[in-house]
């Protein structure tokens, strides 16, 4: 089984991560802001990582650092279970259809982290969220993770959607990126023998 697991404790932030690659898009999530559990657990629906994510945060001081927490947190557990990478696809691409938003995302897992963000948000909020923390989940992951990400709004007016549709194409993406192929008979896909370093 490729799982991970990671507990995190900070001044800031108390985190219990685990996911397993290779399960059926099982959840557990309570990060304390409802709409970043609706989107956590809309990546793990779509991607058919099982996630269980449990935070306790400063949500007195201000969202951040339950945001940035958690998505280092979940690309950490990521990497664990990912181990070498042998035998992954590496790349996943996805477009998105949300109802009247269309989100395209792409992406590699190359050891080399890095986020192109194009996307933006007419609102400040989503539920309780401030939509400025998105971009920053993702670029938290990516770095966690070793995920070089490419993230962009094609289209969109409804917020909710634009944001819904992001984080589905994601997922789409990163099921094809960790699934095995049997064709590579456990090879890390890279010709030079290792992804990142």
């Amino acid at each position: 089984m490729r799982t991970g697991r990671i507990e995190r404790k900070t001044h800031e932030t108390d985190i219990l991560v685990e996911v397993n690659l290779d399960g059926t898009g099982a959840y557990d999530v309570s990060t304390g802001i409802g709409f970043l559990d609706h989107m956590i657990e809309q990546f793990s629906r779509h991607s058919l990582i099982d996630i269980t994510c449990k935070v306790t945060g400063d949500l007195h001081v201000d969202q951040h650092h339950t945001c940035e927490d958690s998505a280092i947190a979940i690309g950490q557990a990521i990497a664990q279970a990912l181990g070498d990478k042998g035998g992954i696809g590496r790349y996943g691409m996805a477009y998105s259809p949300m109802d009247e938003a269309l989100a395209r995302v792409a992406l590699d897992i190359s050891g080399r982290p890095c986020l192109v963000w194009h996307a933006r948000f007419t609102q400040e909020r989503l539920g309780e969220m401030d939509t400025e923390l998105f971009e920053h989940w993702f670029a938290s992951i990516a770095q966690a993770a070793g995920i070089t990400l490419h993230i962009e709004l094609l289209y969109g007016t409804n917020n909710h959607h634009i944001c819904e549709g992001i984080y589905k194409g994601f997922a789409r993406a990163m099921r094809s990126a960790v699934e095995l192929d049997p064709r590579k008979n456990g090879a890390v896909p890279s010709t030079k023998g290792q992804l990142g370093g």
